[in-house]
Parts: structure tokens; sequence; C-alpha cells
């Protein structure tokens, strides 16, 4: 009787060590998932960032970066010293994005004077540091222009300005002008330009083919129309690069009716010693033949494979 007890409970044990043996593993810890961290968007820039911005002078030597206050920067009181300087931005402030990331850059009109009755008209660019606006390019527009508009469309700035022709005085602009920027490697550049003859008639070239990032090889056939034929229906054409390089030069022939009648041109540009895979920039200008002052020009960005 005795053993029959020892036997059962030797056999309770034994399984119960083999159900503790068999018994599943614990599960290990769960692996974390990875933090993602976000980075915010930079603030929107807005217009009254510019009151007191950073603004580097164009029409010195040096290029000084100033400090605006309220707008304004004076150097000295006198105006009559070498040292005196006076810029200030304008009321033609315009936002959008210039570069296609997404963030917003500012377009401003400034006005620079150093004692004379020059009074140097400015576009400059900034762009967006930190939810800050940090100066990033200008380019003169005019000794005394007359500001008519600016924008920002469709990746270009737009700028309606009175500036001189050949013949004006210094007080007084009366060339009515279109302009049209992009900003290229961080400069801007010239990319349509209209003026307004003495008749007041608009004087424009128009690229209607190749259309803007169009691939090329070899040549490139050009066709457009200008709204004035040309002195003796002649154009000009100039491949630049990105850095603004100069490539090559030639003319362009325009097929109109009658002298000053609006015309068309198509012209198969050669291409022969541009490197493949540069990006360029071919520039059809009509250029004064009384004063070498360009009277309109038309811009189309290519790619040469």
């Amino acid at each position: 009787m005795t053993h029959k007890h020892f036997l059962t409970l030797f056999l309770t044990l034994t399984l119960t060590t083999l159900a503790c043996g068999l018994a599943a593993p614990a599960s290990p810890s769960p692996t974390p998932a990875p933090v993602q961290v976000t980075i915010p968007a930079p603030t929107d820039l807005s217009a009254g960032q510019m009151q007191n911005a950073q603004y580097q002078l164009g029409a010195r030597d040096d290029h000084l970066l100033v400090q605006l206050t309220d707008g304004k920067y004076q150097q000295g009181t006198d105006a009559t010293t070498m040292d005196f300087a006076d810029a200030g931005i304008t009321e033609f402030i315009s936002i959008g994005d210039l570069t296609g990331d997404g963030i917003a850059e500012i377009a401003a009109i400034f006005f620079e004077n150093y004692g004379g009755t020059g009074n140097f008209g400015f576009l400059a660019i900034y762009t967006n540091v930190n939810g800050q606006p940090a100066f990033l390019t200008s380019t003169m527009i005019d000794d005394r222009p007359l500001i008519n508009s600016m924008s920002i469309e469709n990746g270009e700035i737009y700028l309606d300005a009175v500036i001189h022709g050949f013949e004006d005085g210094g007080c007084c602009p009366t060339l009515q002008t279109t302009q049209r920027y992009a900003l290229v490697n961080n400069k801007l550049r010239l990319m349509n330009y209209t003026t307004v003859n003495p008749e007041g008639k608009m004087r424009s070239i128009e690229i209607m083919s190749p259309a803007d990032q169009t691939q090329v090889s070899e040549f490139v056939q050009v066709n457009g129309a200008v709204s004035i034929a040309p002195f003796e229906n002649n154009l000009s054409y100039f491949i630049y690069d990105e850095a603004g390089t100069q490539l090559a030069s030639g003319p362009v022939t325009v097929t109109a009716p009658d002298f000053g009648a609006p015309g068309t041109f198509s012209e198969l540009i050669p291409l022969a010693g541009i490197p493949l895979n540069t990006i360029i920039y071919l520039e059809i200008q009509d250029i004064s033949a009384a004063d070498g002052f360009i009277q309109a020009l038309d811009v189309v960005k290519l790619i040469v494979k």
C-alpha cells in the first residue's frame, strides 16, 4: 500500500516537471517603433518682415550689406559728402515661389541715392531662412524708373515699368516696358522684354517653338513671331549657359509683308560645340540699329542631349 502511494507521488511530480519544461517560452519584449522626427516647414515670409531686413546696396562698388530700420537705411546726414547713402524699400513687394520647391520667396523694389540726382531702382530677391527674409540677389532696373506694377506669376516676376529711352532726359523716362524675370542659379535672368514705340505700339517677340525644357541636339528649329518687324527684318539670337556664359550667336531673319508690320521667323540654329547635358537659354533679341538698345526679347530654356 505504501509502495502504491509512493509510485503515485513519483508519477505526479514527474508529470508536473515535464509540464513545466514544455511550457512555451516567454514572449520577447516588442521592438520599439522608430521615432518619426517631423521637421517643421519654414514659416511663410510676410511683407511686414521686409521693414527690418538686410539689404545689399547694388549701386556701390563694395555692395555693402546694410540693416533696414522701418524700411530705410541712411549713412551720413550731409548729401554732399562722398560717404552719403540712402536706401529704402518701396510699396512694391510680391511673395511667391520662384524655385519650384514650395517655399515662397519675396521680390521687392528698392531705391538707392548717393547724394546726386540719381535715384537707382533695383529689383531684389529674398529667400526664406528659418522663417526670416535673407537677401539673395538683385538687378538694376534704371535710374529713376517709374514702377507701375509688379507680381509673381507662374514662378516668374512680372514688372511693368517706365524707363529711360535713348533720347530721354535724366528727369523724365518715357519708355514703357514689361519685363519678366526668372531666378536661375540664384541670379535674376531676363526672360521676356517688351517696349512701346513712339506710335504707341508694343514691340514684342514670341518664341512659339520649341517649348521650354525641350531636349535638342546638333540643331534647334526655332519658330516665332514679332509684333513689329525689326530694321531690315533682322533679329539676333544668343545662346547662354546657366552661368550666363555666351556659347553662340547669330542672325535670325523675319518675314513680314511690310516695314514695321507683324512678322514671323523660322530659323535652324546650330548647337555645335555645346557639351551634352548642358542647360541652355536661347535668347532672340530685337536690337535697335540706332542706339544698340534692346527693343524686345524672348527666351526659351532647352537641354542639349
